[in-house]
């Protein structure tokens, strides 16, 4: 018997928001492991790269184009993974959005709705979704919920982004208590700032820059891919006794 097993094999999962960023690496660090994935995301051009790459780890990769904001689509998304891929043991609810940068009270009732029905609403009904699938296979499953170090630290800059995240760990709290007695585990992964396109506005400012390496333990910003492990570990046996937890992942900003 493996004391430390991070094999997947014979998974399925679903990763969404998985054609780049910190999705795309996450979708490629699963399937590195044995995993079969779903990946979901809006552009059909980055998925297709997205599956491509997967693909060449020779595991199974399909695409599904996915609004997570349109819960019919989310609806599709699971009928899609189940039918093509035969199950679901994974999920990971990667997609976000930040459509506004400044003072919360400039945030208006349209540009809230979007970032709390991205970040949060979204995960609440793909994962009662997506446990529904786990049930009808019996054998359990792994929810991992990106948030953000955003969650724990309030801004002036990005306030509702923060707010939606902080809800997420929270969530992701009660869904791991709810659903503990189904065998479905549900944690969290919290990034610090990472060199992603999603996050290019705060990377490229050289003031904003420049203060988080500062406040940085490791004297540095993050790449997509140093995520995937903290979320293959999660999904994987070697995390069997673990949920409700949020991982912080931010080279060490928050100590």
């Amino acid at each position: 018997m493996t004391v430390a097993d991070f094999s997947l094999g014979g998974k399925v999962a679903i990763v969404t928001g998985g054609s780049r960023g910190i999705g795309r690496s996450i979708a490629l660090g699963l399937a590195e492991h044995g995993a079969d994935v779903a990946i979901a995301a809006r552009k059909p051009e980055a998925l297709a790269e997205a599956v491509e790459a997967v693909s060449k780890t020779g595991r199974r990769a399909i695409a599904v184009p996915t609004n997570v904001r349109r819960t019919e689509e989310l609806a599709y998304l699971v009928e899609t993974t189940q039918r093509e891929l035969g199950r679901i043991d994974v999920l990971v609810n990667n997609a976000g959005t930040n459509p506004v940068y400044g003072p919360v009270q400039d945030i208006d009732e349209k540009a809230w709705d979007v970032i709390m029905n991205t970040n949060v609403k979204s995960v609440h009904l793909l994962s009662n979704l997506a446990r529904e699938a786990m049930l009808a296979h019996g054998d359990g499953g792994s929810i991992v919920n990106v948030s953000s170090v955003g969650g724990y630290r309030a801004s002036d800059l990005i306030g509702g982004y923060t707010t939606s995240k902080a809800a997420l760990i929270h969530l992701t709290q009660v869904q791991a208590k709810t659903w503990g007695k189904d065998g479905i585990r549900v944690n969290c992964i919290a990034p610090g700032l990472i060199r992603t396109e999603f996050a290019r506005a705060l990377w490229e400012d050289e003031r904003n820059l420049k203060a988080t390496v500062r406040d940085t333990a490791l004297g540095r910003i993050g790449d997509p891919d140093e995520m995937a492990g903290a979320v293959v570990y999660l999904a994987s046996p070697a995390a069997s006794f673990v949920t409700g937890q949020t991982l912080v992942l931010d080279g060490g900003r928050l100590l």
